[in-house]
């Protein structure tokens, strides 16, 4: 399939709406004029990616009804619809997509006013609880570790390891008192890594797991 392939349903699904239509009008792929409404400028490709929005919101100089139209079948649609839209609708663009052999055309988003996303209070207050909780700056930015990222939970169930490793076996309440950790007792309950081995009544000690991932882990802080 090639671009230019998108551009005669298009045209007949336009004009069936009593638009007069041309393809390659300056940098517009197309541009469709109906009486004295604003121009339909609609951006054709066959992958939805950063290009195409970016020249999309090149054409916002030009008119307000600005579209990107791709194949019906592009799978970043079909994987990320719900954030493509989403990110669309806040810039204001609209979305076509387009079956060249069924010769048909959706409207998956009409444009609208720019809105950018209000920030969520309950979010921001999290992220920053994040960065004030992390001890140091364990982590290079742009980095994705396969066995997890170093968050201030884990900084925590580590001490706790390291204390289990040095004392032995101890009372969840011994941990946080000795630690000045208030969520010992919590992290060792709920164990969300593994590290550690329940081994009577409120008493836990570093288990085989522990053992084996702690150096790890250690080198990485």
């Amino acid at each position: 399939m090639k671009e230019s392939d998108l551009y005669p349903p298009l045209k007949r699904f336009l004009e069936a709406q009593g638009y007069e239509v041309k393809g390659e009008v300056l940098d517009c792929d197309v541009l469709a004029i109906r009486g004295d409404e604003d121009p339909v400028v609609v951006e054709l490709k066959l992958t939805l990616n950063l290009d195409l929005v970016m020249q999309a919101v090149e054409r916002l100089t030009l008119s307000d009804s600005v579209y990107v139209g791709v194949p019906e079948s592009n799978r970043t649609i079909k994987t990320k619809r719900k954030r493509i839209l989403a990110l669309l609708r806040m810039l204001g663009i609209g979305l076509v997509t387009i079956e060249p052999q069924r010769d048909r055309v959706g409207v998956l988003l009409d444009p609208g006013p720019y809105r950018g996303r209000r920030p969520s209070k309950k979010r921001r207050q999290r992220l920053l609880g994040e960065f004030a909780k992390r001890v140091g700056d364990p982590n290079l930015g742009g980095t994705h570790m396969r066995g997890g990222l170093m968050t201030a939970y884990r900084q925590q169930a580590l001490a706790i390891a390291r204390h289990l490793r040095e004392q032995g076996p101890r009372k969840a309440s011994v941990v946080a008192a000795a630690l000045d950790e208030p969520k010992a007792r919590a992290i060792l309950y709920r164990n969300v890594y593994g590290w550690f081995d329940r081994v009577s009544t409120g008493i836990y000690a570093l288990s085989p797991r522990g053992v084996r991932e702690l150096p790890t882990w250690e080198e990485g802080s």
